[in-house]
């Protein structure tokens, strides 16, 4: 009898934990299957340096272990829809899966991560290498008179993402008062880090090819065409 009676509490108690953290782990096959229906939002949170040594394709990237990045870099994805989260092994997804959930998202985990991924012979992105910008040849691109704005970002960024239009209806709307310069400081590590672009997306005004102002993160079309002027 006191067997049978402790059961409802262990019960409530399982069912308590799962309502908390709000996780739910998929195995490699469920989470490929998962991925590929429309509206779905993957979410890489390794380090920036894990994800170029091969990731998901289609995935963004936000590094769970800065707090920083990962909370700024979160904020363009949308709760309406689901996030599929991994990591390399399983428990980085598994603590960012159980926050995503507890602010408002709904997030799965990926068990055993990339490792379990690649175990399952499933396909893997790689970064492609590329031809590193020179400060020197970067310097070139700026206009020597007049202003330029740099935006530094990455494809697998969701702030850049969400900052793509603002910055495409800027780029319109210049008319030869300014030059607006696109870096991909995901693939263009070396200047990303002698421009001390150590978030995406960074913008940064030039004026004559001295810089006059920067930001980071999500930044209004009015703040800009502010420092434009």
């Amino acid at each position: 009898m006191k067997v049978l009676s402790i059961l409802p509490l262990l019960l409530i108690s399982l069912i308590s934990c799962v309502a908390q953290t709000g996780s739910a782990d998929l195995s490699p096959d469920d989470f490929e299957k998962a991925i590929r229906q429309k509206d779905v939002q993957l979410l890489d949170v390794r380090t920036m340096g894990e994800y170029q040594s091969g990731h998901i394709d289609g995935a963004f990237q936000a590094n769970w272990n800065d707090q920083k990045e990962f909370k700024e870099r979160i904020q363009s994805l949308d709760k309406n829809k689901p996030v599929y989260v991994y990591c390399l092994a399983g428990p980085r997804s598994t603590a960012a899966t159980a926050w995503l959930n507890q602010n408002g998202f709904h997030a799965y985990n990926m068990v055993g991560g990339m490792n379990a991924w690649k175990r399952a012979g499933k396909a893997v992105a790689q970064q492609v290498s590329v031809s590193q910008i020179s400060t020197e040849t970067f310097a070139s691109m700026l206009p020597a008179q007049g202003l330029a704005l740099v935006d530094i970002g990455a494809p697998w960024c969701p702030p850049c993402k969400k900052m793509q239009p603002v910055i495409d209806s800027l780029e319109a709307s210049a008319k030869g008062k300014y030059t607006v310069i696109r870096i991909d400081g995901g693939e263009q590590t070396t200047l990303a880090t002698e421009l001390k672009a150590d978030s995406f997306p960074t913008f940064i005004i030039y004026k004559n090819r001295k810089e006059i102002w920067r930001g980071q993160g999500i930044i209004t079309a009015a703040e800009l065409s502010k420092q434009l002027r």
